[in-house]
């Protein structure tokens, strides 16, 4: 790829430019590393999912559980708690052990928990089985993104790694349908969680075929191999220049010593990167997605659709919704752009959410005198009912396509080669940390301050949501991750940086 300088500017074109574009369908090989590695997604998504219908079984065979609203928000949000560690200890793992064998790990550890989970004879053994799951998707959460935007060309970079969080989407809706398929077996709940560990054995003999990413082997001079992974993926004149690209990489990176944590907040440019990918995780999870992921079925009974089966299958149409949406978000990210998607999907969240909470405020409401009579009330509250599922069916296809995908999709591809792993961990920490604090306090916000409220309370984080992407999120659409480098540094250091010899380019010290 020729990078072009020109007068006036930060000295280069940061407008994608590969000899030969390659599109989502054309190279079969690619597909096949994407779909295997967003197994590990598949895992996420339908961990999200299932514990959402087995909870309604789980309290009808533990009394304590169902008297508990702390020891149901336990369940749920103790996968949370490993995940968050899981994928803080996975940064460093994709850095150190690479992004194949960081996946292996992390199927062990997810099909160990699914076997404790289903052989659990009390609330506080399928807790520390909920932990131990959550370890290994928060070990996925990271490493899936990044072995396959390392993979992947830059034009199709987003729809790929946006093909992880279709895996995501996917696992959510495989998990009603399971939850769907043993509402009458004996053990409901039992099967529910046990059947996680399949797609992970499948993953973990399916990943021993498959390479390192190219982009890891490379950084680790092993160049031989990563230029055969390579050589599958590009024609002959764009391997040379994908080759060319990762030795300039190499050399900046080998001026860096290993890259620790702390060493995020002290370069400028890498800290505006971080700022913007840490952002997009937090708010992805607190404008409420897995709100509505963990606890549809819960939100459909409070809507007035009581029985656990009705509840299920609203909920399974919800999951349905999401992977669809994704689908969209998909072909939208690398024609439409990531910011414009972004902000375009959280415009929907937040009307959604604001037609949940006047839904739930009007069920609740007796201020109206055509609900008051005995007559009339029940088919009021059913009306209001059928109002907060359209609510969030319009949330699920506002949110699926652009905030679903997108952060995941600029976490992939923000970060320096060095600092991928570590920010990519870090960020992905974020986001567990903030998918906790939702999933450990909507039931308990909800029972203090009522359901329209809480709803109306995450319209306000939207909001500022969609402010935040606005201001410090950019477009890098079709950019190569050497572009994507130069465009930090461009913003931190302003446009005459290359010019004016600010800095020396690779160096992230004040002159």
């Amino acid at each position: 790829m020729t990078i072009e300088t020109f007068p006036g500017s930060s000295g280069y074109n940061l407008e994608p430019s590969p000899k030969t574009k390659i599109s989502y369908f054309s190279n079969s090989y690619v597909l096949r590393l994407t779909i295997t590695a967003g197994i590990g997604g598949l895992l996420f998504g339908y961990d999200t999912g299932v514990i959402s219908g087995a909870l309604l079984y789980i309290r009808d065979e533990f009394p304590v559980v169902n008297e508990s609203n702390f020891l149901q928000e336990t369940i749920v949000s103790m996968a949370i708690v490993g995940a968050m560690f899981g994928a803080a200890a996975g940064g460093l793992m994709n850095d150190r052990c690479g992004r194949k064998k960081a996946t292996l790990i992390a199927d062990v550890i997810f099909a160990v928990g699914s076997i404790v989970m289903s052989a659990a004879t009390n609330a506080y053994i399928l807790i520390f089985g909920r932990f131990l799951v959550g370890l290994g998707v928060g070990v996925a959460s990271v490493t899936a993104p990044v072995y396959i935007a390392e993979a992947s060309p830059s034009e199709i970079r987003g729809g790929l790694v946006g093909t992880n969080v279709l895996m995501i989407t996917g696992g959510q809706f495989l998990s009603y349908l399971v939850n769907l398929a043993f509402t009458e077996v004996p053990g409901t709940w039992r099967w529910m969680l046990g059947v996680a560990a399949v797609p992970a054995v499948i993953q973990f003999f399916l990943m021993l075929f498959l390479p390192e990413s190219p982009r890891w082997l490379y950084m680790k001079n092993e160049k031989s191999k990563a230029i055969i992974v390579l050589a599958k993926i590009y024609d002959t004149d764009r391997l040379e220049e994908e080759i060319d690209q990762l030795s300039v990489a190499l050399e900046e990176e080998d001026q860096k010593n290993a890259v620790k944590y702390w060493d995020v907040f002290k370069t400028k440019e890498i800290r505006l990167a971080f700022l913007a990918g840490a952002g997009l995780q937090a708010f992805q999870q607190l404008t409420g997605i897995n709100t509505v992921m963990y606890y549809s079925p819960t939100i459909v009974q409070m809507a007035g659709f009581v029985a656990n089966r009705s509840a299920l299958l609203l909920s399974l149409i919800i999951a349905a919704m999401n992977a669809g949406g994704t689908v969209l978000g998909i072909y939208l990210i690398d024609r439409f752009g990531r910011r414009r998607l972004a902000l375009t999907s959280l415009f929907g969240v937040i009307l959604s959410l604001v037609v949940l909470s006047l839904a739930f405020s009007l069920q609740s409401s007796e201020s109206f005198s055509w609900c008051n009579t005995d007559s009339l009330h029940q088919n009021c509250k059913s009306i209001f009912g059928w109002f907060a599922v359209l609510g969030l069916v319009l949330y699920i296809a506002s949110f699926s396509p652009g905030m679903g995908p997108v952060p995941w999709a600029v976490n992939s591809e923000i970060y320096p080669g060095a600092y991928r792993g570590v920010c990519g961990g870090m960020s992905a920490t974020v986001n567990w940390i903030s998918n906790l604090l939702v999933a450990q306090t909507f039931l308990s916000i909800a029972a203090t301050v009522g359901a329209a409220a809480t709803f109306l309370i995450l319209a306000g984080i939207a909001v500022i949501a969609f402010i935040f992407v606005f201001a410090y999120v950019p477009e890098t659409k079709g950019l190569s991750f050497e572009q994507v480098e130069r465009l930090w540094k461009e913003r931190a250091w302003g446009s005459n940086y290359y010019s004016e010899g600010l800095l020396q380019e690779g160096n992230g010290s004040e002159a």
